[in-house]
């Protein structure tokens, strides 16, 4: 299955006086799918199960068969379009959010495994590259300054997707639940 890139053009879009759903960027974006090779991408996704098996990550980790499933279910999520961490457990029938959360979190496959797309079960933002939150909502000691949640943020305003001022999704048509 071929990775989605984005390009994407720019119109204003206003947000609402309600704190909760003023968007962070003044613009949503318009987005056309174009189908990319995984070669343009210079990332090696194992498909058979031998593959895996000997696969290893640049530190010389295995990739754990939950890890596989995760990472193969959040291939499938559309460009424009979220899901949750619990949406992923209840999908696969495994695992939890916090075990979705760690396997993307060592996602050795990003972009092509857009683990950009996972949010909180409430809708909030949630967690990219082990930074949790942006702002004052920012959580995981001095470490985490929300950069990484920002620019998470941006990611999917370039492909359509706004959040709140305190980082909630704005448009709930966005969520997409992928089970079988």
């Amino acid at each position: 299955m071929p990775a989605t890139r984005t390009t994407s053009r720019s119109t204003k879009r206003a947000g609402t006086d309600s704190d909760k759903h003023k968007t962070i960027t003044s613009s949503a974006t318009i987005v056309a799918e174009e189908m990319q090779d995984l070669a343009d991408c210079n990332i090696h996704y194992p498909s058979s199960e031998n593959e895996r098996k000997t696969y290893k990550t640049r530190d010389g980790k295995r990739v754990t068969p939950h890890q596989w499933a995760v990472y193969d279910f959040t291939r499938t999520i559309p460009c424009g379009r979220v899901t949750t961490y619990k949406d992923i457990c209840v999908a696969l029938g495994q695992g939890s959010p916090r075990s979705v959360g760690s396997a993307l979190r060592n996602n050795p496959f990003a972009p092509f495994v857009p683990c950009h797309r996972i949010i909180a079960s409430n809708m909030y933002i949630g967690g990219f590259f082990g930074e949790w939150g942006t702002g004052a909502n920012a959580r995981g000691g001095q470490k985490n300054t929300g950069l990484q949640c920002n620019r998470k943020m941006e990611m999917l305003a370039k492909e359509g997707v706004t959040f709140s001022v305190e980082g909630y999704l704005t448009d709930d048509s966005q969520l997409w639940i992928g089970r079988g």
